[in-house]
């Protein structure tokens, strides 16, 4: 690949576009690492262009926005990458869900995508390989023009959707590499945490987890497991290591995903594994889909909770980092699910235990979940159980779960506040 064909290719595709086009481009592995080499190359590609995608805090550090003065951005995250173009308003952050973006990116006015396809096979089919998240929204959308950026390190896997050479407006060969996780530090300083989930989690349960040091913690706990499956917006090297255990049923479409984000050796894994299913989040994340999966267990994290049970997962000091993401459609899927359950795990404590995780009260600017989205809490000291609780029941619940040293502090902050209504 050079970087001159892609700069060709992209300059074709805006000579058929409004001057002041709006074009999506994906994100963790099927982020078009291609076309970026292009436009910091000739950033005056990027000019009047406004970038729209669900780029992932943690997995994207590409602030689009940047790439040229009148550049603009459109995402439903926010992210210390993108931080200083959110600061001035050249990247506008809108208030989504990750089936809400779904929706938003079928219905926006939209000119283009940028597509991160397998090579074309004989009949000219292109697969999303190991990340078609949001790709298949576009390709319903005849009003939208598709830019294929194929390379041979995108695999084929064998459940996986795709596009047809005549949905194409163009093609172009490259050889770039996929983006990946650089490797991290294990799970260390939370496994009582991950044990506590782990005891939650039973054989033959279905399971949807997220990524980070609280996931890689409660996986590394499950390696017991049997029969275990997961549908879930990402999977990670983590899910491999079970699946190399014998913990992951051996059942085709046993993993569903839209997105496997890891290393090259997870990519090829996932390639020829009949066990991995990659999927649109319209299967990843629909309310339907989520209710009907029996025992299906969402695990995920936050920042913080307060004893209504509301609980942040976006603001830190009152700056936003990021966004809700699946967090309530995966919880609330779980909910309906028979014999589902939604968990919210986190430490006790930040910043070397000198601030509790769990506090008094939210502000409200800070909810991302409402009291009535959370049912289980769980830290390191224990699990709390808010289904069907009073108000007082589930504070007694969360104090009894907080770290030792701030027991006592948050029940009288509770008496106080449910005496004459202040903290």
């Amino acid at each position: 690949m050079t970087i001159s064909a892609v700069q060709t290719a992209f300059a074709r595709l805006r000579r058929s576009l409004p001057r002041r086009p709006r074009i999506y481009v994906g994100g963790g592995s099927g982020a078009p690492l291609a076309l970026l080499a292009a436009l910091r190359a000739d950033p005056e590609l990027a000019a009047g262009v406004t970038f729209l995608g669900a780029w992932i805090p943690g997995l994207d550090q590409v602030d689009w926005a940047s790439l040229h003065p009148e550049a603009r951005a459109e995402t439903s995250f926010a992210s210390p990458a993108w931080r200083a173009s959110l600061d001035i308003g050249h990247t506008r952050l809108l208030a989504l869900t990750y089936s809400q973006t779904w929706t938003w990116l079928s219905d926006t006015r939209l000119d283009a995508a940028i597509i991160v396809t397998s090579p074309p096979d004989d009949s000219g089919w292109q697969s999303f390989g190991i990340a078609p998240d949001f790709g298949p929204a576009l390709i319903g959308r005849p009003d939208v023009r598709i830019l294929a950026l194929s390379t041979p390190c995108m695999p084929a896997p064998i459940h996986a959707p795709g596009i047809p050479a005549h949905r194409l407006s163009d093609s172009v060969a490259t050889e770039a590499p996929l983006a990946h996780a650089t490797p991290g530090d294990p799970a260390s300083g939370f496994s009582a945490l991950g044990q506590q989930v782990a005891g939650l989690i039973g054989d033959g349960d279905t399971l949807q987890i997220g990524i980070g040091s609280v996931p890689k913690a409660i996986l590394a706990q499950l390696h017991g497991h049997r029969d275990l499956r997961f549908h879930s917006g990402l999977v990670t090297d983590d899910v491999l290591a079970l699946a190399e255990a014998g913990a992951v049923a051996d059942h085709p479409r046993a993993i569903v995903t839209g997105i496997a984000w890891g290393s090259p050796a997870l990519y090829a894994q996932a390639a020829g594994d009949a066990r991995f299913s990659f999927n649109p989040v319209t299967v990843t994340h629909h309310p339907a889909i989520l209710s009907a999966l029996p025992r299906f267990k969402a695990i995920n994290s936050a920042l913080s909770i307060d004893l209504h049970g509301q609980a942040n997962a976006e603001f830190v000091n009152g700056r936003q980092v990021s966004g809700i993401g699946g967090l309530s459609d995966f919880l609330r899927g779980a909910r309906a699910a028979p014999g589902g359950r939604g968990i919210l795990a986190l430490p006790a404590t930040a910043r070397q235990g000198t601030i509790s995780r769990i506090g008094l009260q939210l502000p409200p600017a800070e909810v991302t979940l409402s009291r009535y989205d959370t049912d289980i809490v769980v830290t390191e000291y224990g699990v709390a159980d808010l289904r069907g609780r009073t108000a007082d029941a589930r504070a007694d619940a969360l104090i009894a779960i907080a770290a030792p040293a701030f027991r006592a502090g948050l029940a009288d902050g509770w008496t106080r506040l449910r005496t004459d209504g202040r903290p």
